[in-house]
């Protein structure tokens, strides 16, 4: 099922956010001319959908139980495992004055990997159904990163094939991004009213023009690394992709390997994403 719902928020999503993740990637190269102010920074920002853009920006990509490879599953196409915040924001004289993280969701910012030079954005929204968003949204309590919920909350990712479970990406806690909380909170709000046309990101004012009409916005906070399995093995057809976005201290990773294995029980306090490689 598509999230209809989420048609009206812009989609944005954050680059580099854990450690060795652009180099497992393959974009370290392409980033290696964005520079940071401190060394475990983000490297950026970039769109993935921006409702009624003349781009192919403007095609909805989220669903919650296919990707669609559309042709492309030649260009190494890859799962990313990652937070999606769904937030409220305020804009104001042309800048993002504020952003609310209300609610989260497991998120598979599925991308393509060929390395062909162009911006970051290319590579993440090839039509429709090609990323993941999970339908279990948790309400998020606060977003401090004393007491908040999410600090108790583990990423992981498994690829099932030919019958098999597959580690693919590491399992990582919400709390190990390197910016999260209200540090990245604050650097989001900076760089989406200052990030300049560079290298593979691009300038996010123009993205904003009609900010004032979406309901919200979906960031996706960054993917994890890569175990060995998923550095080497991209998706086909046929693959069943899960993200996990758990609570730690209440499910553990063997509830979630029962729950891949079609056990029967209930993760009261985990946002699952099921998806099918078509």
């Amino acid at each position: 099922m598509i999230l209809e719902e989420y048609k009206d928020y812009l989609g944005f999503a954050v680059a580099g956010n854990f450690a060795n993740h652009l180099g497992e990637a393959g974009e370290a190269d392409e980033f290696s001319i964005i520079k940071t102010e401190k060394k475990d920074a983000p490297k950026g920002i970039f769109p993935f959908y921006i409702k009624n853009h003349e781009s192919f920006l403007g095609t909805f990509p989220l669903c919650d139980d296919t990707i669609l490879s559309h042709g492309k599953q030649n260009e190494n196409l890859q799962v990313e495992a990652e937070v999606a915040l769904i937030c409220d924001f305020e804009y104001k004289d042309g800048k993002i004055t504020d952003i609310i993280p209300k609610s989260f969701s497991a998120f598979n910012d599925c991308s393509i990997r060929v390395n062909d030079g162009k911006k970051l954005s290319t590579k993440k929204n090839w039509g429709e159904r090609t990323k993941g968003m999970s339908q279990d949204i948790i309400k998020i309590d606060n977003f401090n990163e004393e007491n908040s919920i999410l600090a108790k909350y583990h990423i992981a990712s498994f690829i099932k094939r030919d019958g098999i479970v597959y580690d693919y990406g590491t399992i990582s806690a919400v709390k190990s991004y390197s910016y999260f909380f209200t540090q990245l909170k604050d650097w989001m709000i900076e760089k989406f009213n200052t990030q300049e046309d560079c290298g593979p990101l691009e300038e996010l004012t123009p993205f904003l023009k009609n900010a004032n009409k979406a309901k919200g916005m979906i960031i996706a906070a960054g993917a994890t690394a890569y175990t060995e399995f998923g550095k080497h093995n991209f998706l086909q057809k046929g693959d069943e992709i899960f993200v996990y976005v758990y609570n730690a201290h209440v499910h553990s990773f063997q509830d979630i390997m029962n729950d891949m294995s079609g056990v029967d029980l209930f993760l009261g306090q985990c946002s699952k994403l099921h998806q099918i490689v078509k």
